[in-house]
């Protein structure tokens, strides 16, 4: 019996990295497209927020790009006129006179004569200590003056009689001299007792306190009955003066030159008073003087002005501000200080052309004052500088020009 003999099956698996090749290529594939749909969605979204808050790539050359309406801005003449040099500092209001009653001898005090708060007037009465101990001291002072002027006479007569004895030879000579040493004794007994009269007329009108200056007396520290001595050191009461009243303030050293100058050129410098806030003015005065030497622990001067101050307005150790009138510049080109812009090669302004463009020009500023700013250099009288849209404007761009000012106070 015949066999035939088939030859094996050959069986071939493939390994198994080449059969799931397909699959990691697909999810690959969908990997980038998702990266890819991200990162243009997130495109999209920057796009639409500047879009919507119009920051665009570029909207500063779209403003000015060819077609874009120009922009429109507020617009002010140049003008001559006067320009106030003055320094702001603040300042201390100083009476300049304040005295405090004290007594200049012990004794008690018997009565008061004001009330407190209210003015006095040089030589009012203020406080009565008690004088009859002072009294009795001027009338035994006079009674040892009398006493000692009727020795000193009796003194004189011995000597005159004396003197006829030695010319006649009857006394000695040592007598007569004795005499006249006793005769000087009582003169100067006689000296030394007026000045103890007077002492003791001093200390009795010390027992009357009348006011030296003219002023408001302030509240009091002592009662009636107390026994006062001079060493009491808050005195009695004290007495400001108020009407005229002066204001110190200190400036820096580098203004001392101009104001020393105008000073000694028999200038009048106006000082005006502000209140704390500087919104209301309490008194207008002048410049009296500056101190004799700079303060070296902060490179100033102390500075007083006087003021008028009948209504009081002005009140002892009252802090104000004041505005001191160094300089009046006449003839100055002023421009409102709105349109004076800072850069880095320095100040400049836009000036506006005829054709309704903008020049950017250099300037060179001055004092300011009130809103306005003087231009010592850069453009003159009568031409015309931005106010206000001066951050949407470069050199050369058009403009239109508001119909209003931007302060109905300044030139359009």
């Amino acid at each position: 019996m015949n066999e035939t003999v088939r030859p094996a099956a050959f069986e071939y698996t493939a390994p198994t990295s080449l059969t799931s090749a397909p699959g990691q290529a697909k999810r690959r594939s969908r990997g980038r497209t998702g990266l890819a749909s991200a990162f243009l969605l997130s495109l999209l979204v920057v796009v639409a927020w500047r879009t919507t808050l119009g920051v665009a790539p570029g909207s500063r050359a779209l403003l000015h790009a060819p077609g874009a309406a120009p922009p429109t801005v507020r617009v002010a003449t140049v003008f001559n006129g006067e320009m106030p040099v003055a320094l702001k500092e603040l300042g201390a209001v100083t009476p300049l006179e304040t005295v405090t009653i004290r007594t200049q001898i012990a004794g008690k005090l018997m009565s008061l004569g004001f009330k407190e708060g209210q003015m006095v007037k040089v030589g009012d009465f203020i406080a009565q200590i008690d004088p009859r101990p002072y009294q009795a001291a001027l009338a035994q002072t006079k009674g040892q003056l009398a006493k000692d002027k009727a020795l000193l006479t009796q003194a004189r007569g011995n000597l005159v009689r004396y003197d006829i004895l030695k010319r006649q030879d009857s006394i000695a000579k040592q007598q007569v001299t004795d005499q006249e040493a006793l005769v000087e004794q009582d003169t100067a007994a006689i000296a030394t007792d007026e000045a103890l009269v007077q002492t003791a007329a001093l200390n009795l009108d010390y027992t009357h306190l009348v006011s030296p200056i003219s002023g408001r007396v302030g509240i009091r520290n002592v009662d009636a009955g107390n026994y006062l001595q001079p060493s009491d050191i808050n005195g009695i009461v004290v007495i400001t003066q108020l009407d005229p009243i002066s204001v110190v303030f200190s400036v820096p050293e580098d203004d001392l030159p101009q104001i020393a100058t105008r000073l000694k050129a028999k200038a009048s410098l106006p000082v005006e008073a502000y209140n704390r806030a500087s919104d209301r003015r309490l008194a207008t005065g002048l410049l009296v003087t500056y101190d004799s030497q700079v303060d070296p622990t902060t490179g100033t001067v102390k500075m007083r002005a006087s003021f008028d101050n009948p209504g009081d307005a002005l009140f002892p150790q009252q802090f104000v501000n004041i505005r001191l009138l160094v300089d009046t510049m006449k003839g100055a080109a002023l421009a409102p200080t709105s349109a004076i812009q800072v850069g880095p090669a320095g100040d400049y302004v836009y000036v506006v052309q005829a054709d309704s463009t903008v020049l950017r020009r250099a300037v060179t500023v001055g004092p300011a004052a009130d809103g306005l700013t003087m231009i010592v250099s850069g453009v003159t009288a009568g031409e015309r500088v931005v106010t206000d849209g001066v951050d949407r404007l470069r050199d050369g761009a058009g403009i239109n020009v508001a119909a209003a000012p931007l302060n109905p106070g300044l030139r359009p």
